[in-house]
């Protein structure tokens, strides 16, 4: 099977390869992450990814695009459920890019994190793939996460402390101050 494997970041996608390694699917990886701000966690990020993809030899397409303006405008004024229009943009790409470049279909990293909106991203990603006439090839990796973690931990990793978008990372220090 070829497989397009939206990858969100470095550390979330450790045990998702090895996991689809094991059932004998080679994942290309493919990051698209316009909701990743500011510039430099981005930044960041995408490098990681970059390194970590050339150090397991993983295939990598860039879909390199900073979108903060965009992101913005299309979350304002409900930044409450801004996960919905992120998981809708990113898996409609992922599923798009995967149609257009022949692979049998696509899943995406973001399966791994108990803190995301799983079914939520089960949903988008199917009418994503229907949209596009691809395959979502869904998995839970969500047991693996903290294994993965401490793998890319172990692997020196950038381990960024936030989902990704400038809302998340506010979040991320109201949460602080309250402690």
């Amino acid at each position: 099977m070829k497989l397009l494997l939206h990858t969100c970041c470095a550390p979330c996608s450790v045990k998702c390869i090895e996991t689809l390694r094991r059932e004998g699917i080679e994942p290309e990886l493919y990051w698209f992450n316009p909701n990743i701000h500011p510039f430099t966690e981005y930044r960041s990020r995408r490098d990681t990814l970059i390194a970590y993809a050339k150090m397991i030899g993983a295939q990598l397409h860039l879909e390199d695009t900073y979108g903060l303006r965009a992101f913005v405008q299309a979350v304002c004024p409900n930044f409450d459920d801004r996960c919905t229009y992120c998981y809708q943009v990113r898996m409609s790409a992922a599923a798009q890019y995967a149609a257009e470049h022949g692979y049998d279909g696509f899943s995406t990293t973001l399966l791994i994190s108990p803190y995301q909106k799983h079914e939520e991203i089960r949903e988008i990603a199917q009418r994503a793939g229907e949209q596009y006439g691809t395959a979502f090839v869904y998995r839970d990796f969500r047991p693996y996460f903290r294994e993965g973690q401490q793998a890319a931990r172990e692997l020196g990793l950038y381990m960024q402390k936030y989902c990704g978008c400038i809302f998340s990372e506010e979040e991320r220090y109201q949460k602080k101050k309250k402690k």
